[in-house]
């Protein structure tokens, strides 16, 4: 999935219904959707957004400090 796909606009958190952040594939992680919010990270596969709540994971405090200074402007 690109940073710029159009579907990235109309994707939403399966629990609280707000945008989703991208997450680019980088050493040991897989491409995910990110949820600041909520520390919640949903898996892509093959390309396929997995936005079941079953299928997002909590993501621990120290490593949502690292996505957010990873998605800062």
């Amino acid at each position: 999935m690109k940073p710029d796909d159009p579907l990235l606009k109309i994707l939403a958190c399966p629990l609280d219904k707000g945008p989703l952040r991208l997450l680019a594939e980088t050493a040991g992680q897989e491409e995910a959707l990110y949820n600041p919010r909520l520390q919640r990270r949903y898996p892509i596969v093959d390309g396929i957004p997995q936005l079941l709540p079953s299928s997002g994971e909590q993501v621990p405090d120290d490593e949502h400090e690292e996505l957010l200074r990873r998605m800062a402007p």
